[in-house]
């Protein structure tokens, strides 16, 4: 048999007969309307001698019909138009392929006696010719079939193509039907046909498996006719042809849900069947060039298509949904493959933002050394350092993210933030100990970065590594230490020696005089803040309010002082309530937000104003519940201001503490204090007496 080019499957309207009745119409005798099934279903002129040459008269049959005897023949303005019978062949040019295939079926049956699948059926044998016809006819049958699947499939579909489809796909349907009764016709039944089984699922599936093979080859290598910017000016060859592989996988893909889907019955599962062969297609082809040996940038563009736009914008889009199974396609490329270029990818992402890093913090130690000062926005120093940093992780995290589709290895890119940090800290303190005109500017402006900084990680703390985040904030903690060190350290210079007057005979006598001085050595040095930033100048003032604090306390247990009498005591727990008062205004109004230390000189002044040991027993285990970082020796140093107490009185105290403490110190909230007060030795009363806060043992001697 001669090959068969598409060219044969042109469709072809359908043409009317004449039929019957519009010969008697016209005048001619009517014949009465006898048929030869041989020549109604076979489809061939060939007459089987000796089999099914009765004529069977068959009464209206489609296109034909019987006209009664009239001597007269009636003639219709209107004649009814009839649709024509076509035979086997014409069928085929119609591409009226279920027809055809019905028409060998029928011929199928009458030859093999498959109607009953026993030998009983026709009860003739079956000429050697008829199954050759039939054989040849089924051939031609399944020509047109494939034909008509690969144009479908390997063009831009129109109307007629669907409907050749679908008829295409209801061909299939009924011979894989007549396999199946085949093989499972019973014992005894006559032998199956040579051509049984066709396979037609079978076939079809390879067929589709080549379609779409070849679709990939040629996407892979063909130009694109029309010139598109997504396509053309992609940097590499590679990039190119991924690009138009994953394009063509989209279109054909939603073509086929879109339009070609309901074609098909549901067990065909046409979907899951097409998106799996492209799946393994592309997949293939992608692990070729995976292990080829790709550059930076071509790893870059090949990771994208992995984890973002073949699972996202292809998988994941609308017109698929509920239409494929994502989770059974597994993933493009295998977990060794992807693995190896994802650490590709994060190696040449890390190199790239330590030198960026290293650019921007060069960049800034050239302009601090240059001698200029820095800008000033908004009136106040500022340095685009932070910014500038902070700009490129958060950009090279997010482009991780969306290559690498995951949080966690887009963070490791965090660790370069860390070891920046280190640098910058290096930097800044070796810069801190020059002496140039433009250092404490420069030193202003680092402060708003380093702000920046830790502001930056404080919003991230519950995405951040908790290693990560801990050495990050350890570090920006010595910057801050070192930029706020540089300007509060002169400061408390000055007011050493009127802090040695803090607690001293000279301030009992002297009334306000001591910390008025203080005061306003500490405000003539808050006037060259005018040009820091206020987020800086809180931090500032709420730094100096609480060493200013401490060394006020620090000087308060010094023991150069012992009141001798409740008088003295009263007097003292009023001055420090004073003072108090003095310092928190101060603060308050100048802008610090540690409102939590003004209640440490008024608690302590009550224990210098009271007299029953009993009392001071309960205010001493309050000030040790509100400030768990109280240890015994502060109260030691507290105690010993009161010199009518005598050493009971102080054994019991401690007893009392010792007692009542465990219980208390569990729920307080209050940022430590009275361990950044150095004190002295404890007041010894005779016998070393242990207290247990917690696990640790501290002697009366510590």
């Amino acid at each position: 048999m001669s090959t068969m080019k598409f060219s044969d499957l042109r469709i072809l309207p359908r043409r009317p007969r004449e039929t019957k009745e519009k010969v008697g119409a016209v005048g001619h005798d009517p014949v009465p309307a006898t048929v030869n099934p041989s020549h109604a279903v076979e489809g061939s002129p060939k007459t089987v001698p000796g089999r099914f040459k009765h004529k069977l008269k068959i009464p209206q049959i489609l296109g034909f019909v019987q006209s009664p005897p009239s001597p007269k023949p009636i003639v219709e303005s209107n004649p009814p138009q009839t649709e024509v019978v076509l035979d086997f062949v014409e069928n085929l040019k119609e591409n009226r392929l279920v027809e055809a295939c019905q028409q060998l079926l029928l011929r199928e049956d009458q030859l093999f006696g498959q109607e009953t699948m026993t030998l009983e059926g026709l009860g003739q044998v079956c000429n050697e010719d008829d199954k050759d016809t039939l054989q040849k006819d089924y051939e031609t049958l399944l020509l047109h079939l494939w034909m008509a699947v690969h144009t479908t499939f390997s063009s831009t579909p129109s109307g007629e193509h669907l409907e050749i489809l679908r008829s295409a796909v209801e061909t299939i349907t009924l011979l894989e039907e007549k396999d199946q009764q085949w093989e499972g016709r019973p014992e005894g039944s006559s032998e199956a046909p040579v051509w049984r089984p066709h396979q037609c699922r079978r076939t079809y599936d390879t067929l589709l498996e080549r379609i779409v093979e070849s679709q990939m080859r040629n996407a892979a290598v063909e130009e694109d006719n029309i010139r598109v910017s997504s396509v053309d000016n992609l940097s590499t060859s590679m990039k190119r042809e991924v690009c138009r592989m994953g394009k063509r996988l989209k279109e054909n893909v939603l073509w086929v849900a879109r339009d070609m889907r309901d074609c098909y019955p549901p067990d065909f599962d046409v979907c899951n069947l097409y998106v799996r062969l492209y799946h393994q297609k592309f997949s293939a082809r992608l692990t070729e060039l995976a292990r080829s040996g790709l550059d930076v940038d071509d790893c870059n563009y090949l990771l994208c298509w992995v984890n973002n736009y073949y699972p996202n914008d292809i998988l994941k889009h609308k017109d698929l949904e509920g239409h494929i199974n994502i989770e059974s396609l597994g993933t493009l490329l295998s977990e060794k493959d992807l693995t190896t270029l994802e650490e590709q990818y994060l190696l040449q992402k890390e190199s790239k933002v330590r030198t960026w890093f290293s650019k921007a913090l060069s960049k800034e130690e050239d302009g601090w050394l240059s001698g200029k000062s820095p800008e000033l926005i908004d009136r106040y120093c500022f340095c685009p350092l932070a910014i500038d940093v902070i700009q490129a992780v958060d950009g090279a995290m997010r482009e991780a993210r969306t290559i690498l589709a995951s949080d966690a290895k887009a963070q490791r890119i965090l660790c370069q933030l860390d070891s920046f940090l280190i640098s910058y800290k290096s930097s800044l303190e070796e810069f801190v100990k020059r002496t140039g005109e433009n250092t404490q500017a420069v030193v202003k402006a680092n402060l708003v970065s380093i702000e920046q900084f830790r502001d930056f990680i404080v919003r991230r703390e519950e995405s951040i590594p908790e290693e990560i985040k801990t050495s990050c904030m350890s570090t920006l903690a010595d910057l801050r230490d070192c930029g706020y060190g540089y300007f509060t350290g002169p400061i408390h210079e000055e007011l050493r020696v009127q802090y040695h007057r803090l607690w001293t005979q000279a301030w009992f006598t002297g009334g306000h005089v001591v910390l008025d001085e203080v005061l306003g050595t500490l405000d003539r040095h808050m006037q060259q803040f005018t040009d820091l930033k206020p987020i800086c100048m809180e931090e500032l003032l709420g730094r100096l309010h609480m060493e200013m604090m401490v060394e006020y306390v620090k000087r308060m247990m010094k023991r150069k002082m012992r009141l001798k009498d409740k008088e003295q005591q009263e007097a003292a727990a009023k001055l420090l309530a004073d003072d108090s008062s003095k310092l928190s205004t101060y603060f308050t109004e100048a802008g610090s937000k540690i409102s939590w230390l003004s209640e440490v000189l008024p608690k302590m002044a009550e224990v210098v104003r009271l007299q029953d040991p009993g009392s001071i027993q309960l205010e001493i285990v309050t000030l040790a519940r509100d400030f768990p970082d109280l240890s015994w020796k502060h109260i030691s140093a507290l105690l010993s201001l009161k010199a009518n107490l005598s050493t009971a009185d102080v054994r019991g105290i401690k007893e009392s503490l010792v007692e009542n403490r465990p219980t208390v110190t569990s729920f307080n909230t209050i940022p430590p204090f009275f361990s950044k007060v150095p004190v002295g030795k404890t007041w010894y009363m005779g016998r070393p007496a242990c207290i247990c806060y917690g696990r640790r043992v501290y002697s009366s001697q510590d």
